[in-house]
């Protein structure tokens, strides 16, 4: 499932505050060794921070807010206007693709082997699950 918020840019002098207002986040990007962060930087910021925040309320079984109309959205209403240079755009986050690519929790799966495989596996030092994993991946044919 794809989403797109509207995010509210804000320069200020040593990195871009962020927020999104349907969500009420509020971060901030500033490329470390640089004078201030760059908007690349910070869409990578407001990007993840949809992306936890969406993901956490589907695990939790919460529903989160749908995105407004840019229309909607008054930057004079924002929480760092006053700070900077404000600017409105929209940050698109694909929420499968999202969470495939960060969520590395393991489950526990028992799997049924004939004893002589398991034990030819043991004497080459084989990993099982590692296996399995990479047969699956290619099986789906999806890579991480």
């Amino acid at each position: 499932m794809k989403v797109a918020y509207p995010v509210i840019f804000t320069e200020v002098e040593t990195n871009i505050l962020i927020e999104v207002p349907d969500l009420k986040i509020l971060t901030e990007a500033n490329d470390e060794g640089k004078r201030k962060g760059s908007m690349a930087d910070a869409i990578m910021m407001a990007r993840d921070a949809i992306g936890i925040h969406c993901i956490s309320a589907e695990d939790d079984g919460i529903a989160y807010a749908k995105p407004s109309a840019l229309s909607d959205i008054d930057v004079k209403q924002g929480a760092f206007f006053q700070e900077g240079e404000t600017f409105l755009s929209l940050v698109d986050v694909d929420l499968t693709e999202y969470r495939r690519k960060n969520d590395n929790k393991t489950v526990r799966r028992n799997v049924t082997l004939p004893n002589w495989l398991n034990l030819e596996a043991e004497k080459a030092q084989i990993n099982v699950s590692r296996v399995l994993q990479e047969a699956l991946m290619a099986k789906l044919g999806i890579s991480r």
